[in-house]
């Protein structure tokens, strides 16, 4: 989809087309009113609006924050839910917008083209989400595991270990490839065996 075409024409016509979505999968956190934080994936997401996976559905109307990798903090109404998810209108600038744009168009080009960390590997909620996240000087912490892949792992924690270097959780060995608000992003250096890759999963 040209989102980046959409917001070089005329405003009629980019309204048209402000809710057709880029089909783009994105973690992140989310908070609604009452300040409670919960893990999420995107579904779907456009300039002006975005659908999410998520546990735990807000009320229509209601405001929520969230806390996106690679986009950041993206705010907005909830107007839709679905089964296991909502729909977001977003509440962004024209600046901040036309940024939004750009990012998802480089997402979706990434994807049609197979570019690497294109999600191939399903991502699952482990049901123990606690764990020992060991650096590379061999100071440990105490983390939270948002979700699991194969291939790597979303880890809720205010440590930032520099982007490239090597950790363990649990038993498992990885690299940090990416850092957002709040956490970081893993990828192992084995793929999990996906015979006994299900929501009882421990690494």
């Amino acid at each position: 989809m040209a989102v980046m075409q959409a917001l070089r024409e005329n405003p009629r016509t980019l309204e048209r087309r402000r809710h057709q979505r880029v089909r783009v999968v994105l973690l992140g956190r989310y908070m609604l009113e009452n300040r409670q934080e919960f893990a999420c994936q995107t579904v779907d997401m456009s300039p002006g609006g975005l659908a999410l996976l998520a546990p735990v559905q807000g009320a229509l109307g209601e405001r929520v924050v969230i806390y996106l990798e690679h986009l950041g903090r993206v705010e907005g109404k909830i107007v839709r839910d679905f089964e296991r998810g909502f729909a977001v209108a977003l509440l962004a600038t024209k600046r901040k917008q036309d940024k939004l744009a750009s990012q998802l168009t480089w997402f979706a080009n990434r994807q049609d083209l197979g570019l690497p960390e294109d999600r191939r590997h399903e991502r699952i909620q482990p049901r123990l989400t606690g764990a020992i996240m060991r650096l590379a000087d061999g100071q440990e912490v105490g983390v939270r595991i948002i979700d699991v892949s194969l291939s790597g792992a979303a880890i809720s924690t205010n440590v930032k270990p520099e982007l490239g270097s090597r950790v363990t959780v649990g038993a498992t060995h990885g690299k940090v490839v990416r850092s957002f608000e709040g956490g970081i992003a893993i990828e192992f250096l084995r793929i999990l065996g996906d015979q006994s890759f299900d929501e009882n999963v421990q690494l």
